[in-house]
């Protein structure tokens, strides 16, 4: 099978599995707020990632990389929505296009149909410095993510076996670059042992990638004849992840993903210390079975209700919500107790507004 092959098997795996409800967001519940002192007018989506500034507090993240026309076609409607909607966008590895000169177009198209986006490139953990550079000009991006799969890449057939020195090349990519790196977990999370060893690298910010979202380990055990099947409940939860997350560097932007399905998943995971919140699984699902016009109207759907429990809350900005006072119930509970974390903290939060 080609590498073009197995990319368009993962949209076909990715958009018939689905995604599960196994992200912990279940186990958060708000405390209610009857005298929020808001306004609709007052409320504001903007925030900053790793110093570039987003007018929404959600994205679209990483999808898919190579398969050639087929992934141009949807790359090109990805980057027309993020267009029209106002939201940055990025794209799957790149590495298929630095191998493969013809797949180049399949990424390019992303910056022709969006110009003056926010647009990320995308390469794993075993890039170089200079492929790094590639990938950043090939489609004028302005950050670059690093994904890190090591679930995915053991249950591939034909995936790596060898991880050592990723730190390492990450310290050396991030000091190579111009644009801000973000490191990015692709769908089993974040620990805070992995965090630690992060931030001390000055990275442009960390996205949990949690689990809970399109599982990869699952799509590619359906391609072998023996399944490693006890890496498909393998992970850490999205909301389990951004907790050890932000907690670890609170300092750092902290990016959700990870299982995220509607807008009351990205309030929870901004209102755990997200600055940002990435779609991916959901986004593509829309764009498939619906279009884009409809894509367009669902996510300008999700920005008003975004905003609505931002008034609910009593939150104007994203900074202000992450103080939001909230209840972190059963497994999540469970989970962040034995972690160490102070779940009373939480509860007990106070939304000063600045």
């Amino acid at each position: 099978m080609t590498r073009a092959e197995r990319k368009l098997d993962h949209i076909r795996h990715a958009l018939s599995t689905g995604q599960s409800r196994k992200t912990g967001l279940d186990d958060i519940t708000f405390i209610h707020q009857a005298l929020p002192d808001t306004s609709w007018e007052d409320i504001s989506l903007h925030t900053q990632v790793g110093g570039l500034n987003f007018s929404s507090p959600f994205f679209i993240n990483a999808m898919t990389g190579g398969g050639g026309d087929r992934t141009k076609i949807v790359n090109a409607q990805l980057a027309r929505i993020a267009k029209q909607v106002d939201i940055p966008m990025a794209v799957g590895s790149q590495m298929a296009a630095l191998k493969d000169p013809d797949e180049r177009t399949s990424y390019a198209v992303v910056r022709e149909e969006n110009p003056n986006g926010l647009v990320f490139a995308n390469l794993g953990s075993e890039a170089t410095v200079e492929q790094a550079k590639q990938a950043i000009e090939m489609i004028q991006a302005d950050a670059l993510q690093l994904h890190l799969n090591v679930i995915q890449e053991l249950t591939m057939p034909e995936g790596d076996r060898d991880f050592k020195d990723a730190l390492k090349r990450i310290e050396q990519i991030i000091h190579g670059l111009a644009v801000p790196v973000i490191i990015k977990e692709t769908g089993f999370g974040l620990s805070r042992e992995t965090v630690h060893k992060l931030k001390q690298l000055n990275v442009g910010a960390i996205d949990v990638g949690g689990f809970g979202g399109t599982n990869f380990a699952m799509i590619e055990n359906e391609r072998r004849k023996r399944q490693l099947s006890y890496f498909d409940q393998w992970g850490i939860p999205t909301a389990a992840s951004v907790i050890e997350a932000k907690m670890e560097a609170p300092d750092t932007s902290i990016i959700a993903s990870g299982g995220i399905q509607n807008p009351l998943d990205i309030v929870k995971c901004l209102s755990l210390g997200a600055s940002a919140v990435g779609l991916a699984g959901f986004i593509l699902k829309l764009v498939v079975e619906h279009g884009e016009d409809e894509t367009c109207q669902a996510i300008e759907e999700m920005k008003d209700d975004i905003k609505m429990m931002m008034v609910a809350l009593g939150a104007t900005t994203v900074s202000e919500l992450q103080n939001s006072p909230l209840i972190l119930n059963g497994e999540l509970y469970h989970y962040i107790s034995q972690r160490g974390y102070d779940t009373f903290s939480f509860a007990n939060r106070k939304n000063i507004k600045r």
